[in-house]
């Protein structure tokens, strides 16, 4: 039997991608939670380029970065439901908007939450234009890629779950459900199916970090904490 064990810090949306992944493949797996601000040897060791979580280690061979993680898991057990399409152009795609998230979405998305004043908002502007993309992505389908659960609804995890509870912890409105009514539905989609459910980290526990980070950094005289989920992710 194959042995995978995952690096990895169960408040990250980027370790929860993976572990999504794993369980929709129905994996077997052995999941070491890190301590980001002390990482382990064994993680240094497996991932000495990025020194982040998540790291996938199968047979020994670790795997980094979420995303290469993702097609990894893909190709490698084909049991259970495809993550990304067989088609080469459908792939494309699929690669396309998981960069999108990645490398668009994110970095603003996260700053309106963590900054103050004109950059606050700059940053709430760039978030709106980039969720009208994804808002008409939806078209008579309950994920991004048709009837199922894919790898770019798992990307965007990040999205559905550590971005609303941040952004009510600060009050700010971005991403609702009277602006983005698709991407509302989706969420409500995504959050209830049974797999999502029991592999997030509670709202309780995640709020009371994100408090704490606002509360020190409040203290600190700054306007954030920065970071996505815990921090050192990807």
């Amino acid at each position: 039997m194959a042995e995978v064990k995952l690096f990895g810090a169960r408040v990250s949306p980027f370790s929860c991608r993976i572990e999504v992944a794993l369980k929709l493949k129905g994996v077997e797996y052995e999941f070491i939670d890190e301590d980001l601000h002390k990482k382990s040897p064994l993680l240094l060791k497996y991932n000495p380029v990025h020194k982040k979580v998540p790291v996938l280690v199968h047979n020994g061979k670790p795997i980094c970065e979420s995303l290469v993680i993702l097609e990894y898991i893909d190709e490698t057990w084909e049991e259970g439901p495809s993550l990304l399409p067989k088609d080469p152009y459908e792939r494309a795609m699929v690669r396309f908007w998981a960069k999108f998230l990645d490398e668009k979405c994110l970095p603003p998305m996260w700053k309106a939450c963590w900054s103050i004043g004109e950059e606050q908002e700059k940053a709430k502007e760039e978030s709106t234009e980039l969720l009208k993309f994804l808002e008409g992505k939806f078209s008579g389908k309950k994920f991004f890629g048709g009837d199922n659960i894919g790898m770019v609804d798992i990307v965007a995890n990040f999205i559905s779950y550590w971005f609303i509870i941040v952004q009510e912890l600060v009050g700010l409105q971005v991403l609702t459900k009277e602006k983005f009514p698709k991407l509302g539905e989706w969420i409500d989609e995504y959050l209830n199916s049974d797999i999502i459910k029991e592999n997030f980290p509670p709202r309780d526990k995640l709020t009371a970090i994100f408090q704490a980070r606002f509360e020190a950094a409040a203290a600190a005289g700054g306007g954030g904490g920065g970071g996505s989920g815990g921090g050192a992710s990807k």
